[in-house]
């Protein structure tokens, strides 16, 4: 039982990391661009109309990823509760291996939005 509660705690971190920064950027991105903290990549970081956009779109995401992966978490761990370490342990490392699929899906789609919205100068594309 101390496996299995471990192993779900952990199981747990990856969607509540998501839906907390998740709408902690989609209300404010950090202050300052910096290549310390935030979503930080070469056209996120270009000026601060990318830099927010970015991490608003990306928080956007985050919260809505953290908040349909948790069900399906909590629903495969009890599903396994009292099966042996081995099964604990070999889904428990499947869920957060999708998770952490989920986490990183944000960066090909965060880029994709910045390149659609601004120039490679950072300047907003013009609507016709």
């Amino acid at each position: 039982m101390g496996f299995w509660l471990f192993v779900f705690i952990m199981d747990l971190v990856a969607p509540f990391t998501m839906i907390g920064f998740g709408k902690l950027f989609m209300k404010n991105a950090p202050k300052h661009i910096n290549s310390a903290f935030g979503y930080r990549t070469h056209m996120s970081s270009i000026n601060r109309d990318t830099w927010e956009f970015a991490h608003k779109f990306a928080g956007k995401i985050w919260y809505i990823c953290g908040f349909s992966a948790l069900p399906p978490s909590i629903i495969v761990m009890i599903s396994i509760l009292g099966k042996s370490r081995d099964t604990i342990g070999y889904i428990g490392a499947a869920v957060e291996a999708v998770q952490g699929v989920l986490l990183l899906a944000v960066i090909p789609a965060t880029e994709i939005a910045l390149r659609k919205k601004f120039d490679k100068n950072g300047r907003r594309k013009e609507v016709i």
